[in-house]
């Protein structure tokens, strides 16, 4: 059976053909260079741009895997969480292919797919036997961590009280007037500096031992007072995005540490947009191997919203016995 997967949850428009969890296509068309005048995305320009755009991106992911619409059986579609205005293109989207195609229909929480994006590609080390595990998704708009009992059985054990780790590097990166969006220009940043005399920016919930929640409001405080007494030259902000940078990996380090410790999970699965960090990633696969975690990370053209994860996610739990119907709408805050 042929998948059609549609992500649109914030400003990617997303579609993807997946068969048995191998993915035949999958296309992203990007609004970023629309939102980065503004220093982060803007709803409304990100659900036009889903308009003008899902169509065309829906024709090159079926050439490119060689299909129609009459070769889907089932059509899966990121229901939340995500911008209400950017959901509700997907969904209605979704709803018009599988109405006038009689194809199934199936609505799939984006976070859990993230954490399923680890799988991709490797669909023969995927199964029953994989669960139980801890699934840490880091993005822009959520850091969140679950432990993943079954396909569908996603406990939320942990997640950002404030700011998204996502959001916080794009925060810093336009307080140092790097760009938007932040997170590769400041890894790019802090890959520069070479020194040892790391700033200290703090660890903020690492004293309670039991705590697998986050926050990050205060680092991004920290970094702002630094920057108005620093000298503001560019050594500097080789300094401050490498202190910034050594600070969130120790929290999201320790965090996800905790988490594996306390479940007794021997397999950690993470992903999400800020997995395309090298730092972060070689620091979770230092921690696995001592831990002796089983570490599962995302190809890095699936770390970011995609849809390839979505038609995934769908198709397994389809298999399931899981099905929407028309009547499905979309959950902003999520499910």
């Amino acid at each position: 059976m042929i998948t059609l997967g549609i992500e649109t949850s914030c400003d990617e428009t997303a579609v993807a053909l997946v068969e048995e969890s191998r993915v035949l296509s999958s296309e992203v068309s990007s609004s970023v260079h629309l939102h980065s005048r503004y220093g982060g995305v803007v709803p409304e320009i990100a659900s036009r741009f889903h308009v003008e755009y899902i169509y065309p991106v829906l024709e090159k992911a079926l050439r490119g895997a060689g299909c129609c619409i009459g070769d889907i059986g089932l059509v899966a579609v990121t229901q939340g969480p995500g911008l209400p205005g950017s959901l509700l293109v997907g969904i209605a989207f979704a709803k018009s292919i599988s109405f006038a195609g009689e194809i199934p229909l199936l609505g799939v929480n984006h976070l859990h797919a993230h954490i399923l994006s680890c799988f991709l590609g490797r669909e023969r080390e995927f199964g029953p036997d994989t669960f139980p595990f801890v699934g840490m998704v880091v993005s822009g708009g959520h850091t969140s961590i679950f432990y993943c009992r079954s396909i569908k059985d996603f406990s939320i054990i942990g997640r950002t009280k404030d700011d998204a780790v996502g959001e916080a590097f794009d925060k810093v990166a336009k307080l140092l007037g790097l760009g938007y969006p932040g997170g590769p220009v400041v890894e790019e940043r802090a890959a520069n500096f070479k020194g040892k005399d790391d700033i200290g920016f703090p660890r903020a919930l690492l004293e309670n031992r039991s705590d697998l929640d986050f926050s990050f409001s205060g680092i991004k405080t920290a970094v702002m007072y630094h920057w108005r007494s620093s000298p503001g030259t560019e050594a500097e902000k080789d300094k401050v995005c490498y202190s910034f940078q050594e600070a969130i990996i120790d929290v999201l380090d320790q965090k996800v540490t905790r988490a594996t410790r306390f479940t007794g999970a021997g397999k950690l699965a993470a992903g999400g947009g800020v997995m395309n960090n090298d730092k972060l990633r070689q620091r979770l696969d230092s921690r696995c191997a001592e831990e002796g975690v089983e570490l599962y990370l995302p190809p890095k053209e699936y770390c970011a919203d995609n849809a390839a994860m979505v038609a995934a996610l769908g198709e397994r739990l389809y298999n399931e016995g899981e099905l929407s119907d028309l009547f499905l709408n979309s959950r902003p805050g999520g499910f």
